[in-house]
Parts: structure tokens; sequence; C-alpha cells
């Protein structure tokens, strides 16, 4: 029976992954299952126990058509009135309740699936590189860690990115010479122009990384500035704007 073969299937992924050291929630992303049904498949030994026969072996007046409901359930079709309506065309003779109790049995034995993970997308990998380490969910740090086991070339790109990162942070402007002969060196081409570009204008961009001035204020009263004339919207001289921003300074 289909049902029976998806149990068997999800019994042994969960129990693989259990092995190789993977936690209940990351099984549950990787196989698109819910954290309830890892948890039963994770805390049943055999598969057996949680198979639906130990239940269907009853004789009932159902159990022509079971085989039926096993296989369009499998197929998500989980709404007891339209199977009771799909297995009466085909002969059932009984009442829906019967059919109603029994497809409330499958949905216990077999909870719905989670919707499938969505694709990673190249802004979640991005996100993540850039993000501190610390900072990541478990499941998106394993995520990360299989892209850049797939790309080589993604993982050097992330080494230099955080290395970056970390020297911005720390002020280490002195080291980014360095850097960017290391970047040079490993042909990275998504930090190649990132990096010539820094060398154009190098020693601006080590007193940046290295000196605790900011011309954040400047910038902030320029943008100030800006905004009040576009209010005007271009229709008054510099004596109007000059006022404007004596008054609102």
């Amino acid at each position: 029976m289909y049902a029976d073969n998806r149990v068997r299937e999800q019994h042994a992924a969960v129990h693989a992954l259990i092995q190789d050291g993977f936690s209940l929630r990351a099984i549950g992303r990787r196989l698109g299952l819910a954290r309830n049904t890892v948890r039963r498949l994770a805390g049943a030994k055999d598969p057996d126990e949680l198979l639906v026969g130990r239940w269907t072996g009853r004789t009932s007046i159902l159990d022509p058509y079971k085989s039926y409901l096993h296989q369009r359930f499998a197929e998500g079709h989980t709404i007891a009135r339209r199977l009771f309506e799909e297995i009466r065309q085909r002969g059932y003779p009984g009442q829906e309740q019967i059919v109603r109790v029994y497809v409330r049995r499958l949905r216990e034995a077999f909870p719905q699936q989670d919707p499938p993970r969505r694709k990673t997308s190249v802004r979640d990998v991005t996100s993540w590189i850039t993000r501190r380490p610390d900072r990541l969910r478990d499941e998106d740090a394993q995520q990360l860690k299989e892209v850049l086991a797939r790309v080589p070339v993604l993982a050097t790109t992330a080494e230099h990115v955080r290395a970056f990162a970390e020297l911005m942070n720390d002020r280490r402007g002195r080291e980014l010479k360095d850097w960017i002969t290391r970047v040079q060196q490993d042909q990275v081409p998504a930090l190649r122009s990132f990096a010539n570009g820094l060398l154009q204008d190098l020693d601006a961009v080590v007193a940046g990384l290295t000196l605790s001035y900011s011309s954040g204020a400047v910038e902030g009263h320029n943008n100030k500035i800006k905004m009040i004339k576009r209010q005007m919207f271009g229709r008054a001289g510099f004596d109007l704007l000059r006022k404007r921003v004596l008054l609102t300074a």
C-alpha cells in the first residue's frame, strides 16, 4: 500500500539522519516533515509500530475499499465526505460516519506534511554569508554549510567576506592591503572588482577603517538641507533656503 511504503521510507530516512548527527528540527526541514511526525518516526524502533495495519486488521464493511482509501489519502485527498462519495460510487453500502472515523485514524497515523521547503535563493546565501555566524539559526547554518561544500569558489568568497567584516568591525585598517592581496591571489571573481576599487583610494579607505572619526554628522546635515530644498519644489532661491535652514537648526 502507498501509505505503508511512505511510512517505511520516512522511518528509514529519519533514522539514517539521526545516525549522521542531525537534530530533529534539521531532519524535519531536510525531509519536509512536521516536527511531530519526525518525533513519532524517531521514537519508533520499527516502522510497523506506526503502520495503520495495527487497527485495520479488524473485519469491517469498509475492508474491500481500504486499499483505495489508502491510495487516495497518500495522493493528498483527505476530505472524508469526498472519499465517502467516491467509494459509494464503487459500491460501498455503509454509512458515511464509518468513513469519517477511518479517515480520522488515517490522519492520526499519517499527519500531513508541511509545505516543501522553499529553495535556497541567492539572497538567502548572501544574507547568511554577510551575517555573523553566531547569529545564524541552526537550520540556516546547516544549509549554508551544504551550499559552500558544493561550491568551493563560493566557500573561498565567504572566507574573504568574513575576514573583511572582522577587519572592519575591529578597525584593523592597516591590514586591508594584505586582505586585498589575498583576494587577488585567490582570483575570487565576486570580490576582484571590489578589491581593485579599494586600491584606487587606499589611504582614505585605510583611514576610514582605522580612525574613530566619522563624516556621518556632516552627511546628516547635507541630507537635511536637501530635504528642505525638495520641500520648496525648486521655487525658492538661496536666501529663503538659508532662512529655513537656520530656523530648523
